[in-house]
């Protein structure tokens, strides 16, 4: 079983930064594909960025935010800059327990969303 729980949402002005932090309970974190996801008011949830032994982007966020994880403090996180309006959502951590598996699968963990609004 693993528990994710994020935090460093907030509001923030276009333009500015913000920092996102995931930390998990859990054995075996080091070995989970750790990602981070948000879901806009209205739209479905839609990928952000995954980190295992590299990281992956959505082409929309690439080069704005990096996605880091620690193993040693079992946490995850997504340093956003250069944030937009359209940047606005709950953002959320989910594990998966290896790159072929689901994120929505039965062994998948999610956690509960950090909102991040962005003000223009």
């Amino acid at each position: 079983q693993v528990q994710l729980v994020e935090s460093g949402g907030g509001l923030v002005q276009a333009g500015g930064s913000l920092r996102l932090s995931c930390t998990a309970s859990g054995r075996a974190f080091s070995t989970y594909v750790m990602g981070w996801f948000r879901q806009a008011p209205g739209k479905e949830r839609e990928f952000v960025a995954r980190i295992s032994w590299m990281a992956e982007y959505a082409d929309s966020v690439k080069g704005r935010f990096t996605i880091s994880r620690d193993n040693a403090k079992n946490t995850v996180d997504l340093q956003m800059n250069s944030l937009k309006s359209e940047d606005t959502a709950v953002y959320y951590c989910a594990a998966k327990p290896d790159p072929r598996s689901a994120w929505y699968g039965s062994n998948s963990y999610w956690g509960q969303g950090t909102q991040v609004t962005v003000s223009s």
